[in-house]
């Protein structure tokens, strides 16, 4: 249920005695209090003075008049008015007892489904396929998996579309690689493997190619860029006090620091490879490669036959590597379609905007000019080459023939920033007004130096091997042999295995989703795998504990009949959790209502994270979730309930409470084990 929306409409109610319809933009003054000491929710003192002010009276007195009428209308335990003009609610219990049975017997825990849903594309992961999937592909796959879980439960129809990098410079690499470098017996044995070398291998020598151009150029910056910084120096502490120029001398100083440090990088590429005679031979021997890959990609997209067949034999080898992680992810796509489908698309396209008069040549290639940009969208090179604005504009209009969707998500990293704009912009002047477009950006995965992660050896870590250390840190920290022995737990190595799994691809994907999208966070597998604070872990272990508690309340109910049978009382018991009654729920202890409270807000932030494509508003419900209910575990002992009442109660909060975060979890893309 949307518990706010309704708290808002029984508001409004009583509103609309006292101020009329035009009341109805106040609802959003309307919050849940942040201590429950003051009640569920609160109308906070800006809405009675908005009131005060159109009704010409005093916000304590327009106050007392709401909480008067909402006293009346009979909808809320209390209303209580504090301060200058806080309207204190308190739901009555009844009704808290009533949503949660409902809650707990509801397949969907009662969350209805949109009145009106909509059409969503959510387009993410997106891996160029031509080498293996590394770490920075985990933000786009499990932001984008989770936005389109959500959407869906919601009941909005959603297309998940997996925009494959299957035809571009990376597959150009490739095939000269092959060309010139393959290993066939390699190639013959681990295809997939052979294609990673040397798609590596080119790009090394590529970057090796570029680092020794530029190493001039970079050293005569250095030298022009440390003179400027001395001159900073000496005129800044001529005038201490003066703010510009000291923040002058300090943006000097950076601009070296950058420049030494792409020295450096620079430097380190020109040593891998002068220190590998076979590698330093290639690069020696293949002067100008990156010309010479940009070649072969332009042929390919010419339908060079040769080029066309060694991709048609690379591509499957690419594809089922990359679903051999998705399977183990559990993410699924119900379209994939790449660049390669649209190829024959962009001329149309670009013949299409120059028709409208949207874009025209400028300096032999084709450009969109867009206002309020400084820079033009190019979507044709001057040797006929198309770019991925091009891919893009072709691929909207193949979305919006055959789905006419409502809003289209591209889950993609920040840095793309301006290219979605420009694209938005563009898309815009094509009469897509109606259609929310979207760049749902995120931050960049880091190391424990706040860089990039990267290994040791400076590459970019491979997306399978972290997902390797992480079940293996699992195992280490979940089923420690130690920790089984205080549970009394007993589990098989092959229950371990699984769990292990579970739970360590499960730290990986909420250590990402637990951050604000937009911001960058740092890697750490030692943290993710916690059984303390904000972790899956942390909160597959609540949903254990719950299950091992109606277990156990099982075998007592179990025990107690099989005692009246042999007593020769053969009546049943008076009433069971799935058939509970307002009656039989009945809070003994403030920390039952106050889970009971969270139980029904699970609705609300599904809805509140999608306001802004934000799964890190669920994890955070779902840790608060786990804390709540670490505290009621603490405080309302369930298998030593004082009477059936209570136990009935506190039972059926505990179901309810296991149902509710494996559902969180399961939108999260995250499973659950039964024991922990």
């Amino acid at each position: 249920m949307r518990l706010l929306e309704t708290v808002r409409t029984q508001f409004f109610t009583s509103l609309q005695k006292i101020a009329g319809d035009g009341s109805a933009d106040l609802l959003q003054r309307i919050s849940p209090t942040r201590d429950s000491q003051f009640g569920d929710y609160q109308a906070n003192l800006a809405l009675a003075m908005t009131l005060a002010k159109q009704l010409s009276k005093d916000a304590v007195e327009v106050a007392q008049s709401i909480a008067e009428q909402l006293r009346a209308d009979g909808w809320f335990e209390s209303v209580e008015v504090a301060g200058k003009g806080f309207i204190n609610l308190k739901l009555r219990d009844t009704f808290v007892s009533e949503s949660l049975i409902e809650a707990n017997q509801s397949d969907r825990l009662s969350i209805t489904t949109a009145i009106s849903p909509k059409t969503y594309i959510v387009d993410y992961s997106s891996p160029n396929v031509a080498k293996p999937m590394h770490v920075g592909h985990i933000r786009s796959t499990v932001i984008g998996d989770s936005i389109v879980n959500i959407l869906r439960y919601l009941g909005h129809k959603v297309i998940s579309d997996n925009h494959l990098g299957d035809w571009g410079t990376q597959f150009g690499m490739v095939i000269y690689g092959y060309k010139n470098f393959v290993n066939q017996s390699s190639f013959d044995t681990e295809p997939v493997a052979e294609l990673s070398r040397l798609y590596r291998l080119i790009q090394q020598i590529i970057a090796y190619q570029a680092a020794v151009d530029s190493r001039p150029k970079l050293q005569l910056q250095k030298v022009a860029l440390r003179s400027a910084l001395e001159l900073s120096r000496s005129v800044s502490e001529k005038t201490p006090a003066d703010k510009k120029l000291a923040k002058s001398f300090k943006s000097a100083e950076k601009a070296v620091r950058d420049c030494e440090e792409a020295i450096g990088e620079s430097e380190s590429k020109i040593a891998a490879v002068e220190s590998d005679t076979s590698v330093l031979a290639a690069a020696t021997n293949h002067l100008d490669l990156a010309t010479k890959v940009l070649k072969e990609t332009v042929k390919l997209h010419e339908g060079d036959s040769e080029n066309l067949q060694l991709w048609e034999v690379f591509l499957p080898y690419c594809k089922a590597e990359i679903h051999q992680v998705y399977k183990r992810l559990g993410i699924r796509f119900d379209y994939e379609l790449g660049e390669s489908y649209y190829h024959e698309m962009l001329q149309p396209t670009v013949d299409l905007l120059v028709d409208r008069g949207m874009a025209k040549e400028s300096q032999g290639a084709i450009c969109v000019f867009l206002e309020g940009f400084d820079a033009p969208m190019i979507i044709q090179k001057q040797d006929g080459a198309f770019l991925y604005a091009t891919t893009d504009l072709a691929t909207v209009e193949y979305r919006m023939k055959n789905f006419k969707p409502d809003a289209m998500l591209y889950v993609v990293d920040h840095r793309q920033g301006d290219h979605f704009k420009k694209l938005f912009a563009c898309l815009k002047q094509t009469g897509l007004a109606d259609v929310e477009l979207r760049h749902v950006s995120f931050g960049t995965v880091l190391g424990k130096d706040g860089r990039p992660f990267k290994t040791r050896s400076g590459t970019v870590v491979g997306l399978e091997t972290l997902l390797d250390e992480a079940v293996d840190r699992a195992l280490q920290v979940v089923c420690d042999p130690d920790r089984f022995q205080k549970a009394s737990l007993n589990m098989l190595e092959s229950e371990q295995k699984h769990n292990a799994e579970v739970i360590g691809l499960g730290a990986i994907k909420y250590a990402d989703l637990s951050h604000h999208r937009e911001t960058d966070y740092e890697f750490d597998l030692d943290k993710m795998v916690q059984l303390e604070g904000n972790t899956s872990a942390y909160i597959q272990y609540s949903y254990a504990r719950t299950q091992s508690i109606l277990r156990k309340l099982d075998d007592q109910q179990l025990q107690k009949s099989s005692s009246q049978s042999n007593a020769g009382n053969t009546t049943e018991p008076p009433y069971a959790s799935e058939n509970a009654s307002v009656r039989h729920i009945q809070w003994s202890h403030p920390m039952e209502r106050t889970l009971a409270i969270q139980l029904l807000k699970f609705e609300d932030f599904l809805h509140q994270s999608m306001e802004d494509y934000l799964p890190s508003v669920v994890t955070d419900y779902l840790y608060e979730l786990a804390r709540l209910f670490a505290s009621f575990f603490d405080q309302c002992p369930v298998l030593r309930a004082e009477n059936e009442t209570q136990r009935m109660t506190r039972r059926l909060l505990v179901e309810c409470t296991g149902k509710t975060l494996q559902r969180g979890l399961l939108l999260l893309g995250i499973g659950t084990v039964e024991k922990m």
